[in-house]
């Protein structure tokens, strides 16, 4: 898929400058060829949208002869990480990406002897391609940065990429998260950064997936003067604001995330493992119990209010408590920022609604009732702030649905990436206005 060309953007910023006579054509071709007119935009990625390094230290103990390799070696890019695909070095893969939860700190881990790391942060270099060495197979946000260049941004000038360990997440208040909080200090330090080397400009935060609720927690984490004073607006991308029917799925049998040749059972584990996928189960406040989303062959049933149940069912016994105590105070209530929100949602593809599970219980594939979504989102859950916010005089919110773009290619659908550059041309444009 091409991005747009250089024609394409003069012919956005002619359709606003219509609209705003006051500004010359000049000044519009200023805007997109000097850094200095720009809002700079930090990319935040949703979950598994950047690379993430490791090394294996001498406490690392392989459970198999395959898991030695790396070991010993030094820092190497554990994902995205090719063998994966092979059967045997599945395993390594899934028990060094795996988390701990430890009661008596309250808090998660990695796993003994695994060490990581979060390489590139502040530039867009680790979000491109999750393995440069396979951008045809790992692509992620080359598309959207290179529309972005087109309209005059530059890679650590005016553009910003924040990645982070998508295994670790947030909790309620009064829970620890050390590598979660660490990561909204960080993006915090980006942001005030990144303002300052734009003579003081306010920075458009533009997040992914997952992506979105850790932006919108860093924003209510700190106060409203902040917030105005350093960020322009919040553009989130298939943010599950509710979570989804799909991550249920995730925990009882496993999901390759469309990677060919893995066996779901042999990542099931990791999966459950990670802070970041209780973040999005379905959320109770939203689904209800009024919403049926798993049946079993043995007539057990669960709706979001059976969680604690189904965690324990499905096996992940160990997974009851910390979703109780850390996870639902915390996605209870989504607070209004008091800055501008776009969310971009995509609509009317089929998305998963509802599992069935048959004799083969939670190790067996179900069968899938489908609904409207993006395809892994469930349109209740993309459009959780217009329900909940809708009517605020406080709070600025827009929402722009786009049929038929799914939760992922809305980083690459032409459609998409028009309407996200003709977005961004017109915040830059008030800008401009009230210089002029």
């Amino acid at each position: 898929m091409k991005t747009p060309t250089s024609i394409t953007v003069l012919i956005l910023m002619a359709s606003i400058l219509s609209l705003n006579s006051c500004i010359s054509m000049g000044t519009a071709m200023t805007m997109s060829k000097h850094n200095s007119e720009l809002h700079p935009i930090i990319l935040i990625p949703g979950s598994g949208g950047n690379q993430l390094e490791a090394q294996l230290t001498s406490d690392y103990k392989p459970s198999s002869l395959f898991c030695h390799l790396h070991k010993g070696t030094g820092w190497y890019r554990m994902w995205f990480d090719p063998t994966v695909l092979v059967a045997p070095l599945t395993r390594c893969f899934a028990e060094r990406m795996m988390i701990y939860y430890h009661s008596d700190i309250d808090d998660y881990r990695n796993a003994p002897g695994v060490e990581t790391r979060v390489p590139h942060f502040g530039s867009t270099k680790g979000m491109l391609y999750l393995d440069p060495n396979l951008k045809g197979l790992t692509e992620y946000m080359a598309p959207l940065v290179s529309s972005l260049e087109q309209l005059g941004y530059q890679d650590n000038q005016t553009l910003f990429g924040a990645p982070y360990d998508f295994r670790y997440g947030l909790a309620a208040n009064s829970h620890p998260s050390k590598v979660g909080i660490q990561y909204l200090e960080d993006l915090k330090a980006l942001i005030e950064s990144a303002a300052a080397s734009n003579n003081g400009k306010q920075v458009i935060l533009m997040a992914h997936s997952l992506g979105g609720l850790f932006a919108l927690q860093l924003l209510n984490r700190n106060s409203l003067s902040w917030r105005r004073q350093y960020v322009k607006h919040l553009v989130t991308l298939s943010t599950p604001w509710g979570g989804a029917v799909q991550q249920m799925l995730t925990f009882a049998s496993g999901n390759t995330l469309g990677v060919p040749l893995v066996n779901p059972l042999l990542v099931r584990s990791e999966q459950r493992s990670s802070e970041s996928n209780q973040w999005i189960l379905p959320n109770p406040s939203l689904f209800g119990s009024r919403i049926l989303l798993i049946s079993t062959s043995n007539n057990k049933t669960y709706s979001s209010l059976d969680m604690p149940q189904f965690l324990e069912d499905i096996g992940f016994k160990e997974g009851v408590e910390p979703y109780k105590a850390r996870i639902l105070p915390l996605i209870e209530k989504l607070d209004k920022p008091g800055v501008p929100v776009t969310c971009m949602v995509g609509t009317d593809v089929e998305t998963p609604h509802r599992l069935v599970y048959g004799a083969g219980g939670f190790d067996a594939e179900p069968q899938v009732d489908y609904g409207d979504g993006d395809g892994t989102v469930n349109l209740i859950s993309l459009l959780r702030l217009k329900s909940e916010w809708s009517g605020s005089k406080n709070q600025v919110l827009d929402v722009i649905k786009l049929p038929g773009v799914s939760h992922s290619d809305i980083l690459k659908d032409k459609g998409a990436l028009e309407q996200i550059i003709r977005f961004i041309t017109e915040i830059n444009m008030e800008y401009v206005t009230l210089k002029e």
